[in-house]
């Protein structure tokens, strides 16, 4: 026999009859005040570029089979949610839940789903929760709660919405230009400093068009590194040498190009690199490639011994105000998430010109993020600039060779002329080969790079912004246009 409830937050929540429920709290500044303790590389510059990494779904009608794969999903899912805070992607599942990765009263052959009697938990709605990695304090001791006072390093808006059965990470660059209270102009990073999580998402839910925000999670980025030695290192491609090195931050970045596997500190200085000329948006799209990289080594078995340390190790880097029960709802979300149900997505905006203002600032596109907010956050507007909208055609279309044939990018520019998509432009060669074709949604247009698909009749949808900073979508060639096209090589 169990009992059904809803939380404050919009869960339906059933439970069994001997938990005791605790009420979900509902508005993000009454938790932060109870809760605050508790692309494509461009000519390669100087010092460097971004890159990517590449990137098992199985199923056993067994109970014991179903079993496994929940463990699996559920270990990547709750790793992935905590680095991701750190490297700017999704933050939902934390340490908390580790008591019950492992229900009880799971017996091996037992009646279908019946490990699940622990996890009467789920999403009522669709729900918004704000990630933040704070930068570190160096004045603070590390187990104060002062060591969540600094500024956002990272800051994405996690949307998990269980009537698409998706999670989509918006990555807000920490040089948003933003009004703050009683300071005036500023950038993003520094709402956390100035009023806490509160403030932060007060800020946040403003700029994106008054989106809600239900909960916060903030996580020093302290806890990086240790995950991903925790892991086993995370396999990455680093297009090109990487090199820099700033005592007063006690930085010291030095990686050489190519597939390797990274740990910890090597994986931090692929995160941390700013020296490529697009600054904190190339550190972006770097985060979404180690968030790739990362969730593929969380799906390895290998991983599963060193889960208890891994969760151990993140209790003293977390500050959230999700109650357990809001937890346990977000596990059994992420049970039957694919791969491919996760989309991330990038503020659309621009660099502020020198000569506009004293500092450097993101500008953000407001047509852009109308856009996204409508195809990503199901956000209905009165009227919106982005109903403006261009034809596919007239997207500004970035065409990148991931093959042995140096003919191929200007190959594939005269097929899409054919096809009337002339706002097309070559960009430098991707340095390692690929074999399927990425269209990669720069600016978060998903229907024009599904349309775009179509016209090429070949190709992956990349839910990710890791292409040309300057296009609409970014075409990265891979070795099935050859046998698509074979034209290409008369």
């Amino acid at each position: 026999m169990s009992n059904s409830s809803q939380t404050s937050w919009g869960f339906q929540v059933s439970h069994p009859e001997d938990y005791t429920r605790s009420q979900g709290d509902s508005d993000v500044a009454e938790n932060d005040a109870e809760n605050d303790t508790g692309g494509s590389p461009p000519p390669p510059p100087p010092e460097g570029d971004d890159g990517e990494s590449h990137s098992d779904d199985h199923s056993n009608k067994s109970s014991g089979g179903r079993y496994m794969r929940w463990f699996l999903w559920s270990a990547a899912f709750i790793l992935t949610a905590t680095v991701s805070a750190t490297l700017g992607a999704t933050v939902a599942l934390i340490t908390p839940l580790s008591p019950l990765i492992v229900p009880q009263n799971f017996v091996p052959g037992a009646k279908e789903n019946s490990w699940r009697q622990a996890f009467r938990y789920d999403l009522a709605r669709p729900v918004n929760i704000l990630v933040m990695g704070i930068d570190r304090v160096s004045d603070n001791d590390k187990n104060s709660s002062d060591v969540f006072s600094g500024r956002s390093d990272t800051m994405l808006l996690l949307r998990l919405d269980p009537t698409e059965e998706s999670v989509t990470m918006l990555s807000i660059p920490r040089d948003t230009q933003v009004e703050l209270p009683e300071v005036g102009l500023a950038k993003i990073n520094d709402a956390n400093v100035e009023g806490g999580a509160a403030l932060a998402a007060r800020v946040v839910s403003r700029t994106l068009n008054d989106a809600p925000v239900d909960r916060y999670v903030r996580v020093t980025t302290d806890a990086f590194r240790e995950l991903v030695d925790l892991v086993g290192g995370v396999e990455v491609f680093v297009p090109y040498p990487m090199q820099y090195e700033d005592v007063t931050q006690d930085l010291y970045i030095d990686l050489e190009p190519g597939w390797q596997i990274l740990n910890g500190d090597q994986a931090e200085q692929f995160a941390r690199f700013r020296k490529d000329g697009y600054g904190d948006i190339g550190r972006v799209q770097r985060q979404q490639t180690l968030l790739k990289a990362l969730r593929q080594r969380l799906l390895s078995p290998k991983v599963l011994p060193r889960l208890p340390q891994i969760i151990r190790v993140m209790q003293q880097y977390i500050d959230t105000n999700l109650s357990l029960e809001e937890m346990l709802a977000l596990v059994g979300f992420g049970l039957d998430l694919d791969k491919d149900d996760f989309q991330m997505v990038l503020l659309p905006g621009r660099f502020s010109d020198p000569e506009e203002y004293v500092a450097s600032y993101w500008i953000m596109d407001s047509a852009g993020r109308d856009r996204v907010m409508q195809q990503y956050f199901q956000q209905t507007l009165d009227w919106s600039s982005s109903e403006i909208r261009r034809s596919p055609q007239r997207l500004r279309i970035a065409i990148q060779n991931a093959t042995d044939d140096p003919q191929l990018a200007h190959e594939v520019a005269r097929y899409l002329a054919k096809n009337d998509f002339y706002n097309v432009y070559i960009i430098q060669d991707w340095p390692d080969q690929v074999r399927e074709t990425q269209i990669i949604v720069q600016q978060g247009d998903l229907k024009a790079a599904t349309t775009l698909k179509r016209v090429l009749q070949l190709g992956h949808v990349e839910a990710s912004s890791t292409g040309d900073i300057e296009s609409d979508l970014t075409i990265r060639v891979g070795e099935d246009w050859l046998i698509r096209h074979p034209e290409a090589e008369e």
